[in-house]
C-alpha cells in the first residue's frame, strides 16, 4: 500500500504539491509560535529600567504569549481546513482512478487505507519541509513582536528540540485529520457511479456535508446570540469563534450559494459570449467553484471579522470614555503644572489625575497559599471631590466620598481580582511606607483602565509633581469652552483637547495597538490562506486541459479560452468575498450586541479600507493565477487532448 501511495505521489505530484506546502507552512508557524511562546515564559528584562518600564515589558511578554498562542491555534485550524478542502478536491479529481482500483479488486477498506497512507506520507513530507521554514518564521515573528513593542530589543527565542517534535507530530496529525473525511466519502461511492459520474459521485451536497455545514451554522448562530449578553472577553472569543465556525459552515454550504450568486453576478454584470460561458461554467462546475471559494471565505471572514472586532472595541472604548466624563476639556501636563489650572479664568473644576510612581502590594490566599503581587503602574492620585464632579461612572462598591486619608479604590483593571473592601494594602511612596485601606472599587470598563485610585494629599509632593497628569476641566457657566481652552494654551499648556477629541484620540491609540497585534496574528495566517487560494486555482485549472481543448476545437481562440477562465475565476473570487463578508458581519453583530450590553449604545466599526484592499487583492490574485494556469495548460495541441481517453 505504501508503494502504491508513493507511486501516486510521483505521478500526480501537481495535485499533492499544494497540500504538502500547506502542511509545511502550518508546521513552520506552529514551530515558530511554540518557540517564541516558550521564550516569553522567561521574561528578559533589561537592567537599569524604572519599575513602570519593567512592568510594561512584563505586560508585553504576557501579550506576546497570548498572540503566539492564538497564532499557533489559527495555524492548526487553517492547516486542517486547507488540507481537508484541498485533499477533498483532489480526491474528487481522482475518483475515476479510485473507481478503477475498486473494479480491479480493491475493497473499501483498502481504498481508505490507500488514502490514509497518502495522508501520512503527505504529513511526513510536509513536516520535514516545515522545520527549516519554521526557523525563518521564528525570526519573522520575533522581528514583528519587537517592532510593535510587545517584546524588548535583543529578545531571542532559543532552539528547543521538543518544539520541533510537537510541530512535526501536529503536521502528521493535521494531514490525517484533513484527509480522514475525504477517505470515508470516497469509499462510500460505488465504482460504476464514479466512472459514469452519476449517483453519489455527481452529488456535491452529500449527507455528511449537509450535516457538518448545518451543525457549524447552528454553532455560529448560537455564538452570535450568546455574545449579546456576554462580557467583553467572552464576546471577543465569540467573535473569533464566529469567524472560524462561520467560515467553515459557509464553505461547506457554498455549493448551494454559488449557482444563485453566479446568476446574480450575471444579472448585475451582463456581457458577451465569454461572460456567458464563464457564468455557465460557474453554475455547472459547482464543486470546482466551491473548492476555490472556500479558502477565500476563510481569508475574508478571519481578516474582516477580527479587524472589525478589534476596531469596534476601540471605538466603543472611546465612546465609553466620552460618556463617562462630565466636563468640557482635558489638559495634559505634569502634576506641578496642573496646579495652576484652577486659577485660570473660566475654569470651574479641574480634576487632576497624576500617574504616580509608587508601589502597592496585594496579598491573597488561594488554595492555602499566600500570593503576593506588586503594582507599579496604573496608580492614579486624585482629589476625590473633583474626581466625583467630573466623572459619571459610578463605583461598583463604596462611595468616592470615602476616598480620603489612607483610603484606596481599586480601578477597573483590577475589577476581576475581587479585592475585598476593608482589606489593608501595603504601599511605598518615595521611600515612605503606607498602609492603605480599600474603601471601594470601580467597575470593569471596555478599556483596561487604572489599577488604583489614591488620595493625592497623602503622597509627598515630589511624587506627583513630575508625574504625567491628565486634568479634566469643567468650564464655568457662561464661559465658552473654546475661550477657556485658548486661555489655558496661552498659560503655557501645550496640549488642550475637547472631551470628544480626547476620546477619539484614546480610541485611535487603542486601535493602533490592536492593528499591531492584528498584524502579527493575521499577517502570516492571511498569507497562509492566500496561498491556499492560489493552490486551489492552480489545481482546478490544471485538471481542465481537456475542457479547454474542447472549447478551442469548437471555435474559440486560445486567448478567448483564457479570457473565459479569468472571468470565471474573478466571479468565484467575488462570490468568496461576498460569503466571507456575510460571516464577518455575523461576528460584528455579536460584538455589537456585547458593546450595547456594556455601555448602552451599539458601536460597530466596519474596516472599509481593509475590505476594499482584500476584495480587490483577492480578485486580482485569483484572476492572475487563473490566467497563468490557463496559459500553461492550453499550450498542448487541442486535438491530442480531445481524442485521448480520460
Amino acid at each position: 500500500m505504501f508503494q502504491l501511495s508513493l507511486g501516486t505521489f510521483r505521478e500526480r505530484w501537481e495535485l499533492f504539491a499544494g497540500a504538502v506546502l500547506s502542511v509545511a507552512v502550518g508546521v513552520a508557524l506552529v514551530q515558530a509560535s511554540v518557540l517564541v511562546l516558550a521564550a516569553t515564559g522567561e521574561p528578559q528584562v533589561p537592567q537599569g529600567m524604572s519599575r513602570q518600564a519593567e512592568d510594561k515589558i512584563r505586560e508585553g511578554f504576557v501579550a506576546a504569549a497570548t498572540v503566539m498562542g492564538m497564532t499557533a491555534f489559527l495555524a492548526l485550524f487553517l492547516a486542517v481546513f486547507i488540507v481537508s478542502s484541498t485533499f477533498g478536491f483532489t480526491v474528487a479529481q481522482r475518483r475515476r482512478d479510485l473507481a478503477l482500483l475498486r473494479l480491479t479488486g480493491g475493497s473499501r477498506t483498502q481504498l481508505r487505507a490507500l488514502l490514509l497512507s497518502e495522508s501520512v506520507l503527505l504529513g511526513v513530507i510536509g513536516s520535514a519541509l516545515g522545520v527549516p521554514f519554521g526557523v525563518a518564521a521564528k525570526y519573522a515573528q520575533t522581528w514583528l513582536l519587537i517592532e510593535i513593542g510587545l517584546l524588548p530589543d535583543g529578545f531571542t527565542a532559543p532552539w528547543r528540540l521538543w518544539a520541533v517534535v510537537v510541530a512535526g507530530v501536529a503536521g502528521v496529525g493535521v494531514a490525517v485529520a484533513g484527509v480522514f473525511t475525504a477517505s470515508l466519502r470516497a469509499a462510500r461511492i460505488l465504482p460504476l457511479e464514479a466512472l459514469r459520474e452519476t449517483g453519489k459521485a455527481a452529488r456535491v451536497m452529500t449527507f455528511s456535508r449537509w450535516f457538518s455545514g448545518l451543525s457549524f451554522a447552528a454553532c455560529t448562530l448560537a455564538m452570535v446570540l450568546w455574545a449579546q449578553d456576554a462580557n467583553l472577553i467572552g464576546a471577543m472569543m465569540a467573535a473569533l469563534g464566529i469567524s472560524m465556525f462561520g467560515a467553515v459552515a459557509m464553505s461547506l454550504l457554498s455549493p448551494l450559494a454559488v449557482p444563485v450568486l453566479a446568476q446574480a453576478v450575471g444579472i448585475l454584470v451582463p456581457g458577451g459570449t465569454l461572460a456567458g460561458l464563464a457564468r455557465a461554467n460557474l453554475r455547472d462546475g459547482v464543486r470546482r467553484s466551491a473548492a476555490t471559494a472556500s479558502p477565500l471565505i476563510v481569508l475574508v471572514a478571519l481578516l474582516l471579522g477580527l479587524a472589525g472586532t478589534f476596531g469596534s472595541l476601540s471605538a466603543a472604548g472611546g465612546e465609553e470614555a466620552k460618556r463617562s466624563v462630565n466636563a468640557h476639556l482635558v489638559v495634559t501636563s505634569t502634576g506641578a503644572e496642573a496646579e495652576r489650572l484652577p486659577g485660570i479664568e473660566g475654569v470651574a473644576v479641574a480634576s487632576r489625575q497624576n500617574a504616580v510612581d509608587i508601589t502597592i502590594t496585594t496579598r491573597k490566599t488561594r488554595n492555602g497559599r499566600v500570593i503576593t503581587r506588586s503594582f507599579y503602574s496604573g496608580i492614579i492620585a486624585v482629589d476625590a471631590a473633583d474626581y466625583a464632579r467630573t466623572h459619571t461612572l459610578p463605583p461598583a462598591s463604596g462611595d468616592l466620598a470615602a476616598l480620603t486619608g489612607t483610603a484606596v479604590f481599586t480601578g477597573p483593571a483590577l475589577h476581576a481580582e475581587r479585592i475585598e473592601t476593608g482589606q489593608v494594602l501595603q504601599a511605598e511612596a518615595d521611600g515612605q511606607s503606607l498602609e492603605l485601606t480599600v474603601a471601594g472599587g470601580m467597575p470593569e470598563t471596555l478599556e483596561t483602565g487604572d489599577s488604583f485610585l489614591v488620595p493625592r494629599r497623602i503622597l509627598p509632593e515630589r511624587v506627583w509633581a513630575e508625574a504625567p497628569t491628565e486634568t479634566v476641566v469643567q468650564v464655568a457657566p457662561g464661559q465658552h469652552p473654546d475661550d477657556v481652552a485658548e486661555r489655558i494654551g496661552n498659560a503655557g499648556f501645550s496640549r488642550v483637547q475637547t472631551v470628544p477629541d480626547w476620546a477619539v484620540a484614546r480610541a485611535e491609540a487603542a486601535q493602533d495597538g490592536n492593528v499591531k497585534i492584528l498584524t502579527v496574528l493575521m499577517g502570516l495566517a492571511g498569507l497562509y490562506a492566500l496561498m491556499a487560494v492560489v493552490n486551489s486555482v492552480v489545481v482546478a485549472g490544471a485538471e481542465r486541459r481537456r475542457e479547454f481543448a474542447v472549447a478551442k476545437v469548437t471555435g474559440l481562440t486560445r486567448r478567448q479560452v483564457i479570457g473565459a477562465a479569468v472571468i470565471e475565476a474573478a466571479g468565484v473570487a467575488v462570490i468568496g468575498v461576498v460569503l466571507g463578508c456575510a460571516v464577518a458581519a455575523a461576528a460584528l453583530a455579536g460584538i455589537g450586541g456585547a458593546v450595547h450590553e456594556a455601555i448602552g449604545v451599539t458601536v460597530v466599526h466596519v474596516p472599509w479600507t481593509l475590505l476594499i484592499v482584500v476584495a480587490i487583492g483577492s480578485v486580482a490574485v485569483v484572476a492572475v493565477t487563473s490566467g497563468a494556469t490557463a496559459t500553461v495548460v492550453t499550450r498542448i495541441p487541442p486535438v491530442s487532448l480531445v481524442t485521448s481517453a480520460e
